[in-house]
């Protein structure tokens, strides 16, 4: 896999007025299944998001779902089965990953399974921590 996008990304694609939308939509446009691919997680953090932004810009949960089958024609999901999310915990809690960023730290592990050659985010510091095969992959769009 060529790319893998992180939540942190999908979401402007979804939000014009966000600080990051023309940037996220142009990697977003290029993706492709054979390509490109997100964590099957991403899938529940984006509808979250999306559902309780703030004002006008909060989506409705038929809207968000359209939203999601967006992703879920461009984008391959990506798993981790039980055995490789605690192998990916146990590493976490190693290299002093805590709160939150755990689940970028996730969402690295499947970018690593997916053998994915660059990682978009937004929160580079948050997957650089994971390491340094995460840290080399890793880009803003």
């Amino acid at each position: 896999m060529k790319y893998f996008l992180d939540t942190s990304v999908l979401v402007p694609v979804f939000v014009d007025e966000h600080p990051h939308h023309e940037a996220s939509l142009a990697v977003f446009s290029r993706a492709d299944k054979k390509h490109a691919g997100c964590a099957a997680h991403s899938l529940a953090e984006v509808y979250a998001t999306l559902t309780r932004l703030p004002g006008r810009h909060r989506a409705s949960a038929s809207e968000a779902m359209l939203f999601l089958g967006n992703i879920e024609e461009r984008l391959a999901f990506i798993s981790l089965d039980a055995e490789e999310y605690w192998r990916a915990m146990v590493h976490s809690a190693e290299s002093g990953i805590v709160g939150g960023t755990i689940y970028d730290a996730l969402l690295a592990h499947c970018a690593l399974k997916a053998r994915a050659e660059i990682i978009f985010t937004w929160n580079i510091d948050h997957f650089r921590r994971v390491g340094p095969e995460v840290a080399k992959r890793v880009r803003t769009p």
